[in-house]
């Protein structure tokens, strides 16, 4: 699968933290690694210039400043399209790496949806923890999907999982309010 080139250009960021608070460093990182930055060599990434990104790194960069840390934020455009296809192969890669890292976690929240049904243990207490337990590998996608620029194969896979965990969940639910709810004309005693 080819991605199609960014046709938007790049940033090429540079970041120091030398002289300013140590937490700025693990910030810094933070705020890279959650935006999906490649890194050339350290303390030098890059990522497409997409209008949120640029935001981000503006945001960024004005902080480090303000902390006694320096910041360089330049704008930069490939000459040649096999170099850019490279970088967002490797992007992609890294995108996969996560997405996958997703689809290899869904299967225990799977799992412990079928022990609890297996073992009549399908209550609304069961259906509140894997509803939360759904939502945060939810948000982990959301995360991940917010910083796959160039569409990483895996990323629908992932989703697909996500959604076949969800129907699991809702199948779950069902069979709790069936062991839960007294049926029709059931008699509720004091």
């Amino acid at each position: 699968m080819t991605s199609e080139p960014s046709n938007r250009g790049w940033l090429v960021v540079s970041v120091s933290t030398a002289g300013a608070p140590d937490s700025l460093r693990v910030q810094v990182w933070r705020k890279l690694r959650s935006l999906g930055a490649l890194y050339l060599q350290q303390s030098v990434c890059l990522l497409p210039a997409r209008p949120p990104v640029v935001r981000e790194i503006r945001r960024l960069a004005d902080r480090v400043r303000h902390q006694g840390g320096t910041a360089r934020v330049l704008p930069m455009a490939f000459t040649d399209p096999a170099d850019e296809q490279a970088v967002i192969a490797e992007i992609n890669a890294a995108r996969d790496a996560e997405y996958t890292e997703v689809l290899e976690r869904l299967p225990e929240l799977r799992q412990e949806l079928a022990d609890e049904r297996a073992c009549g243990n399908a209550t609304y207490a069961e259906v509140e923890e894997s509803e939360a337990d759904l939502q945060r590998f939810r948000s982990w996608l959301d995360k991940i999907a917010a910083r796959d620029y160039f569409g990483a194969p895996t990323g629908q896979a992932a989703r697909d999982g996500i959604e076949q965990a969800a129907a699991e969940l809702a199948a779950f639910e069902e069979a709790a309010l069936h062991a839960e709810a007294p049926g029709p004309g059931a008699v509720k005693h004091p």
